[in-house]
């Protein structure tokens, strides 16, 4: 009885935390406020578990910044569209999603719009 008992419990924990454990949250972005930075791309990290785009945004003064824009994983890109050559260094792109609630230059895009007007889910 007692086996089964632990044997139950130990795939109940499977089942229900692990899944859990995976998960990567977006806490740390304010998505209820979506914003937009436009720039030019310096880099793309097309990695797991979520790939990176490195923008080189002006700031309000003219100098440049550069934002790291968190998009989802390569496998999820690949299914809405995109390949790993769909944005590349050099491309002018806009992405729109939450910013950092802390206010550094990092956010969770929900859409990258390319220069071409062609709208993807990030």
């Amino acid at each position: 009885m007692r086996t089964k008992l632990a044997g139950f419990v130990g795939g109940l924990w499977l089942l229900l935390v692990t899944p859990v454990l995976g998960h990567h949250s977006v806490s740390q972005y304010d998505m209820s406020h979506p914003t937009s930075v436009s720039g030019v791309v310096k880099r793309m990290e097309w990695t797991n578990p979520h790939a990176y785009i490195y923008l080189i945004v002006k700031n309000e003064k003219g100098a440049d910044e550069e934002w790291a824009i968190e998009i989802n994983s390569p496998n999820y890109l690949k299914h809405n569209g995109w390949t790993s050559a769909t944005v590349k260094a050099g491309d002018a792109i806009t992405c729109t999603g939450g910013r950092a609630k802390d206010g550094a230059r990092t956010m969770r895009t929900l859409t990258v719009k390319l220069a071409n007007g062609i709208l993807l889910r990030g």
